[in-house]
């Protein structure tokens, strides 16, 4: 029976929605049919199957389940954890694909799917054609099998074995998302003293909204570094596939100042290596990157597009300004929050053992957080082209390679569609505060020229 997923759901790298409204356990069925069918035609059987925990995962990973038996594959369900560790497992297990039931960083009434064919990224085509598969009901049927595995403690023991730094005072505020069992676990393993927040798994997320790029948020993680001399603190999302960190002092060290600072040890090692960031990130970080010894390369926002990228170029490391951090270095090339703040304690380590004193001697510069302006699914691509155009009509110096980054000598511009949201986000970085002004001025007419005057947005 063919299956019409609501066209909100399909995303460019996953699929998402709000429960009861545009994602359903119907869906999830379909999906768990369409994948299953997707992996069957590539040969494979074997898939992993994790889940956030947002309150309607045990259903739509049970009805995703079914999807994929029925298609006849064998499951493996590795229960409730973080996206790292249902990427984790894939390598781990060598299965022939993963999917993993969650809302990320979205509101506790979203979820969706993420997933992974034969360990790369599904996304783009690959999400269109299995909405085809499930309109069309062309799906494969069998005899399938579901088992579980629990795989927590290899994980764990994986992320801390190879540890190369010394020990520290750490914050890790998990905000009810996935990650807390993880990191209950790996800080008992880890030196030093750690202060863990908000490790009970609530997917009603009673403390804060687990979305670490964005300030607010990070309001229990800074007290308590402040409180307890931390030497500093981490916080992750939803699924922990993105790290926030904070140093001594409480002071944001952003998603572009660390992938600077896990990039100064890699490259010690790899010189010359190429090292992708997004281009919401800051013109420091890249021109860091080259003062080390790298090649830096802008890439799209998204992590299944900088995974695919990263893979293509062979980077040791990628990140983007959201917090997904990418390790190829000593990992399998997928992003994991809890990785990336192992890794930080050995980048710190190495660099002298003081993230305060690192952010410290980071290039000031002065920027605007994520800026996302409500903006309608239906007009947020239309408006970015039509600015894009406008601009190119002037002469101004754009890059393109995901939406409009507008170059100024001193400063720059980022517009781009939302890829998660109804939404479309915004940056700006200058050298001072008058270039600041007139480059956001600059923005505001370009938006008000495409008709969006309200840019309240979440700042």
């Amino acid at each position: 029976m063919a299956h019409i997923f609501h066209p909100a759901a399909l995303r460019e790298y996953d699929i998402r929605g709000v429960v009861g409204e545009s994602l359903s356990a119907a869906d999830a069925l379909a999906v768990g049919r369409s994948f299953g069918t997707i992996v069957r035609r590539g040969g494979g059987t074997r898939v992993m199957l994790g889940r956030d925990g947002r309150v309607s995962s045990p259903e739509f990973a049970a009805a995703v389940a079914a999807g994929l038996v029925a298609s006849g594959c064998e499951v493996i369900d590795i229960g409730l954890g973080p996206s790292p560790m249902l990427y984790f497992s894939v390598f781990d297990c060598d299965a022939d694909a993963g999917l993993m039931v969650t809302g990320s960083h979205n509101p506790a009434n979203w979820n969706g799917f993420k997933m992974l064919l034969k360990q790369r990224p599904f996304f783009g085509a690959d999400v269109s054609a299995l909405g085809e598969l499930a309109a069309k009901g062309d799906w494969d049927s069998g005899d399938g099998a579901l088992q579980a595995l629990d795989i927590i403690d290899r994980y764990v023991e994986r992320l801390a074995q190879d540890y190369q730094g010394g020990p520290f005072t750490i914050a890790w505020d998990c905000g009810n998302g996935a990650a807390g069992p993880v990191v209950e676990r790996l800080t008992r393993i880890l030196p030093g003293t750690h202060h863990l927040l908000f490790t009970a798994v609530d997917g009603r997320f009673p403390n804060h909204h687990p979305d670490p790029t964005i300030e607010a948020n990070l309001a229990d993680l800074k007290r308590v570094v402040i409180e307890k001399g931390c030497d500093f603190g981490v916080a992750f999302d939803g699924d922990a596939d993105r790290i926030g960190a904070v140093d001594g002092q409480g002071r944001v060290v952003w998603g572009d100042e660390l992938i600077a600072i896990l990039a100064e040890p890699v490259l010690k090692l790899l010189p010359g290596a190429t090292i992708v960031a997004d281009v919401k990130a800051s013109q420091a970080l890249f021109d860091r990157i080259t003062a080390l010894g790298g090649q830096p390369l802008m890439w799209k926002s998204g992590h299944s597009l900088i995974k695919a990228k990263m893979k293509q170029v062979g980077a040791p490391i990628a990140g983007e300004m959201s917090g997904h951090i990418f390790f190829a270095h000593r990992w399998f090339g997928v992003d994991d929050g809890i990785l990336a703040a192992v890794r930080l304690m050995e980048a710190v380590s190495a660099a002298g053992g003081s993230l305060t004193a690192i952010k410290s001697g980071l290039p000031a510069m002065i920027n605007t957080p994520e800026l996302r302006i409500a903006c309608s699914e239906a007009r947020k691509f239309a408006v970015v082209d039509e600015v894009l155009a406008r601009l190119k009509a002037a002469g101004a110096t754009v890059n393109e390679t995901d939406g409009a980054r507008v170059m100024r000598h001193d400063g720059w511009w980022l517009l781009r569609a939302s890829n998660t949201q109804a939404a479309l986000t915004a940056r700006i970085e200058a050298r001072d505060a008058a270039a600041l002004a007139r480059l956001q001025a600059e923005l505001v007419e370009q938006l008000a020229l495409s008709g969006v005057t309200d840019l309240g947005g979440d700042h």
